[in-house]
C-alpha cells in the first residue's frame, strides 16, 4: 500500500486524485490545496470541478481520499505529484511562482525516498533546472534521498470519451531509476504509459501538443476573416475539406481561444526559445496575434450588424450566449467570451449574458449576473451573439425569438443569422 500527496486540487489535481483512489491500493490519497475553503468543501463532499460530482467525491473519500492545507501532511506520502497552475504574467512571461511555492513545501516536508513528479505545464528544463536544485538543497541526492520525474497533464474538462485512466500518459525521469518508479506509479491506474528518454522531452511534448492546436486554430480564424471579405462560407469550406480521408484535420473558427492550455502553454515554449536561443518562435507569435485579436473582430462584426439596423453600438442591447470557454462546462478560465463582454462594455453597449452553466462573472471589480428570463432578453436584444453552443440551448427556438443572431460557432442558418 502506498500514500500519495497531490499538490493542487483543481481541474488537474482532483481528477488525478480520483484515478488514484479508484485503484483501491492507495492507503491514503492526500489532496493538498492552499485554499482552506476548497479543502473544507472537499472534505465535506462538495466538488468544485465539472467532471467530478459530489457523489463521486463521496466515493473517493470512502476510498481513502482526504484534502488538506497543512504542508506537514506531505511527510505522510511516498509519492508527491505537483499539479499547480502555471499562468502568465501580464507581460506574457511564464509565472512559475506556484511551482516554486509547491516545490519548496515538498522540499521542506517530504520523507526520505519520496518520488516527486511535476505535472504542471512549463517550459523545457524546469524539472532539471528549477525543481531538482530545490529538492537537492541541504545535501539531498537524486536516486538516494528522492526521485524526480515529469509527466505532463492531459486533462480535457467535459470530455466524455477520454478521462484520466484512458488517456495515454507520457513519463520522463531525471534518471533511469526515477523513470522506472514513475512508470510504476502511473501504470497503477492509467491504461497506456509512454516512456521517454528524459524530462525535457516530456516537457516539450506537452507544449507541442497545444502549440499544434494553437497554430491551426489561428489558421482557420484568419481564413474565416478573409473568407468573409471574399463572400465565401468558411463553414462550408471546412466541411468540404473534411471529406478528404487523409492529410487533413478539421479545425473551426471562433471568437478566440480559452481554457487552461491553448492561450497560455505555447507562450512557455516561445519564451524559452527566445531566452535560450535569442530568436522568436514566429509561428507561435503570429498565432497568438491572430487568436488574441478575434474578440475585437467579433465586436467589428457586431457593429456591422447594428449599422445595418441604423444603430450605433453605444447604447444598443447586445445579448451574449455563453460565457465559459467551451460547451457544457462551468469553466471560465481565459474565456474569449469575457473579452468580448469587456470590449462591449468599454464601447458603451448594454451588454447582458446568459449561460446555463455560469451564473455570473467578475470584470474589473464588477459582478455581472446572467439574465434570468432568456426569452425576454432575446426579445429585447438588438443583436444576439452565440459564443458557446451549449447542449442545453434550443438554438432553433432561440433563432425564432431573436431579431438578429451573430453565430460565431457555425450552428445556425437563416434570414436573421450572420455566421462568423
Amino acid at each position: 500500500m502506498v500514500n500519495t500527496a497531490i499538490m493542487g486540487q483543481g481541474y488537474v489535481g482532483l481528477p488525478l486524485a480520483q484515478g488514484l483512489a479508484n485503484t483501491g491500493n492507495q492507503k491514503l490519497v492526500l489532496g493538498f490545496d492552499v485554499s482552506e475553503r476548497v479543502v473544507n468543501n472537499l472534505n465535506a463532499g462538495k466538488s468544485h470541478i465539472d467532471d467530478i460530482s459530489d457523489a463521486a467525491l463521496a466515493t473517493m473519500i470512502g476510498q481513502g481520499y482526504r484534502a488538506t492545507f497543512d504542508p506537514k501532511d506531505i511527510a505522510l506520502a511516498n509519492t508527491v505529484v505537483i499539479c499547480v497552475p502555471t499562468p502568465l504574467y501580464e507581460t506574457g512571461e511564464p509565472d512559475l511562482s506556484f511551482v516554486v511555492s509547491a516545490t519548496q513545501m515538498v522540499a521542506d516536508n517530504m520523507s526520505p525516498g519520496t518520488l516527486v513528479i511535476l505535472e504542471s505545464t512549463t517550459y523545457p528544463g524546469t524539472t532539471e533546472d528549477l525543481v531538482r536544485p530545490m529538492l537537492e538543497a541541504g545535501g539531498r541526492e537524486l536516486d538516494k534521498d528522492f526521485y524526480l520525474a515529469f509527466s505532463p497533464e492531459r486533462i480535457d474538462p467535459g470530455n466524455k470519451n477520454y478521462g484520466i485512466t484512458n488517456t495515454p500518459k507520457i513519463v520522463g525521469g531525471s534518471s533511469a531509476e526515477s523513470t522506472k518508479r514513475a512508470l510504476a506509479f502511473y501504470t497503477q491506474f492509467i491504461e497506456t504509459v509512454v516512456e521517454t528518454v528524459g524530462t525535457r522531452e516530456a516537457e516539450t511534448a506537452k507544449l507541442l501538443e497545444n502549440t499544434y492546436r494553437h497554430i491551426n486554430i489561428a489558421l482557420i480564424n484568419e481564413m474565416a476573416i478573409f473568407c468573409h471579405e471574399l463572400g465565401i462560407d468558411i463553414w462550408e469550406v471546412v466541411r468540404l475539406a473534411s471529406s478528404k480521408p487523409y492529410g487533413f484535420q478539421a479545425f473551426y473558427p471562433g471568437p478566440g481561444v480559452g481554457g487552461h492550455c491553448i492561450p497560455v502553454d505555447p507562450n512557455y515554449l516561445s519564451y524559452e526559445v527566445k531566452r535560450r536561443l535569442g530568436t522568436p518562435f514566429r509561428f507561435i507569435e503570429t498565432a497568438t496575434d491572430i487568436n488574441s485579436g478575434m474578440p475585437a473582430y467579433v465586436i467589428t462584426r457586431i457593429q456591422d450588424l447594428l449599422n445595418d439596423q441604423s444603430k450605433a453600438l453605444k447604447g444598443s442591447n447586445v445579448l451574449l450566449l455563453g460565457a465559459t470557454y467551451k460547451p457544457d462546462i462551468a469553466d471560465l478560465r481565459e474565456s474569449p467570451s469575457l473579452e468580448v463582454a469587456e470590449l462591449l462594455v468599454a464601447k458603451g453597449a448594454n451588454m447582458t449574458f446568459h449561460d446555463p452553466h455560469a451564473t455570473s462573472f467578475r470584470m474589473h471589480g464588477d459582478v455581472y449576473n446572467r439574465v434570468d428570463d432568456l426569452d425576454a432578453a432575446l426579445a429585447k436584444a438588438d443583436v444576439v451573439v452565440l459564443l458557446v453552443a451549449h447542449a442545453a440551448y434550443d438554438l432553433e427556438d432561440i433563432k425564432s425569438k431573436s431579431k438578429v443572431i451573430f453565430d460565431t460557432r457555425g450552428k445556425l442558418s437563416g434570414a436573421n443569422v450572420e455566421r462568423l
